[in-house]
């Protein structure tokens, strides 16, 4: 989690002379006690505030491209004329007025530039809470819609910033209330009701859905967004008290109860997931052994050389890792493994990926293929009814994908606000970040499968980035220690910039 930016230098209310704010270069100053970027893009100078929403980045560090001041921590990014958040960022920064007075420019008031109201549709629902969820239900409101709003969810809990269930929030070093994404409360600050019940059947032709308790919800337009559910092993154990799975809110309170100093875990899975479990339950003080099918972590997805590096920097914070190998049963003490060996346990956690809650879409009559709801370019799957996060199989670089990101998750919740205001669709690049310890890796693009992944510069160093190339072409770039270039690849991403992305990542 971050902290507010400083409200240092210039005192942009006196002014700073015109020529200090060059084109696409953020410019940090003051307005009173708060800190206010300037930015100028395409000869217009805007001010806006100086924290990103979402984990409080420094904006004054980010990049300018596609009327946006992008964050260089997680990519969350703004709209220069009107402070609206696109993900992983939710809600919107500040907006001042700027004005060009006697060669300098001076920042005034803040802006209340509030969208006209929109009427249609007259009732929207949104099936899931999560990322995807949340975020469509604030950028309708944020687009000026008017109707009502309802959210149904079965989380158990308030929205919560699920990234945070493995992070900061497992490892010790958040507070609770710094986990939800969204309360109640604030729900129904913006008139959004929640519904904390689970939805049993989905009408496409009558327009409504139903739900646990009975009581069923018309809508005019409604948003799929069930996320998916944590894989569970079938094998003997697995049902015991003391094995854990992480998905929600109540996941993450029940394994970090179990955690401390003479705690014996076992993680089974080397999954991103199961490794930030690691590193948090490690920062917890429990000795920790990462179990895995695969010789090299993450290979599949960041290359066996990065994958590699990954298990040297949990290593060296005393994680042990038996890879290659399979959990066959689970006791109350120990786990066995194919080989036959056991390992000490008080405590198991099983991160083996995840299966997308497809069910009800399907049980609808929408299409479902490979694992997900078949979408078209506004993420629309049939009249009326869009899908969104970990369930989409949407059109991505000339293919149907599903991609498993918060990143992703927010902005096409925001894109399918959008798309219900028959505002069009905007096209967005793939990011997401992942924590070990004291390192993060940040993913900018999509590579499903890939041929190369080159490493440029020096990954113990902690300064490299990895390009992944397939048929010839840069499909994704991993950055460590270099989030301006990782800005900077998303921004020719955004382009379709092939030349450009090519001299970027030499």
């Amino acid at each position: 989690m971050g902290t507010e930016a400083s409200a240092t230098g210039p005192d942009l209310a006196e002014g700073v002379p015109e020529a200090d704010v060059r084109e696409g270069v953020p410019l940090l100053g003051r307005v009173g006690d708060e800190a206010v970027v300037l930015v100028r893009d395409g000869g217009r100078v805007h001010a806006l505030g100086a924290t990103c929403t979402h984990y409080g980045g420094p904006l004054a560090e980010g990049r300018v491209f596609d009327g946006a001041l992008h964050c260089p921590w997680h990519h969350g990014c703004f709209d220069l004329a009107t402070g609206r958040a696109r993900g992983p960022a939710i809600a919107p920064v500040a907006c001042f007025d700027v004005a060009l007075d006697g060669g300098k420019l001076r920042v005034g008031a803040r802006r209340d530039d509030r969208p006209a109201p929109v009427a249609e549709p007259r009732s929207v629902v949104i099936v899931g809470g999560g990322a995807a969820g949340v975020a469509c239900a604030e950028a309708l409101r944020a687009e000026g819609h008017r109707g009502a709003i309802t959210i149904a969810s079965a989380e158990g809990s308030d929205p919560v910033d699920r990234p945070n269930l493995s992070k900061d929030y497992l490892a010790g070093a958040a507070p609770e209330e710094w986990v939800y994404l969204r309360t109640r409360d604030a729900l129904a600050g913006i008139d959004v009701a929640l519904a904390n019940e689970r939805v049993t059947a989905i009408d496409a032709a009558a327009r409504s859905v139903r739900l646990a308790s009975g009581r069923e919800l018309a809508w005019d337009a409604l948003l799929i967004a069930t996320g998916a559910e944590p894989v569970r092993l079938a094998i003997a154990g697995a049902e015991l008290p003391h094995v854990h799975t992480l998905r929600t809110l109540a996941d993450s309170r029940a394994i970090a109860a179990r955690a401390g100093d003479a705690t014996r875990a076992v993680v089974l899975g080397a999954s991103f997931l199961g490794l930030e479990v690691a590193a948090s339950l490690r920062a917890r003080g429990a000795a920790v052994t990462v179990v895995g099918p695969s010789a090299v972590p993450l290979a599949r997805v960041l290359g066996d050389e990065v994958g590699a590096f990954v298990r040297r920097v949990h290593e060296g914070k005393g994680v042990a890792f038996r890879l290659g190998r399979t959990p066959q049963a689970i006791a109350a003490d120990h786990v066995v493994l194919d080989d036959g060996s056991r390992l000490p346990a008080s405590l198991v956690v099983v991160g083996v990926g995840v299966v997308p809650r497809t069910d009800l879409a399907a049980r609808a009559g929408l299409r479902v293929d490979r694992g997900g709801v078949v979408v078209d370019g506004e993420l629309r799957a049939a009249p009326g009814i869009w899908a969104a996060g970990d369930i989409a199989r949407f059109p991505y670089g000339g293919e149907l994908v599903r991609i498993e990101h918060w990143q992703v998750a927010v902005r096409q919740g925001q894109a399918v606000a959008r798309a219900m205001l028959g505002r069009g669709p905007r096209r967005d690049v793939p990011f997401f970040w992942s924590q070990h310890h004291d390192v993060t890796l940040a993913y900018v693009g999509h590579a499903g499968r890939f041929d190369r992944a080159d490493v440029v510069g020096d990954l113990d160093a902690h300064d490299a980035h990895v390009v992944y190339r397939g048929g010839g072409a840069v499909r994704a770039v991993a950055t460590l220690g270099r989030d301006r270039l990782a800005l900077d690849v998303e921004a020719a991403m955004s382009r379709r910039d092939a030349a450009a992305l090519d001299a970027l990542v030499r």
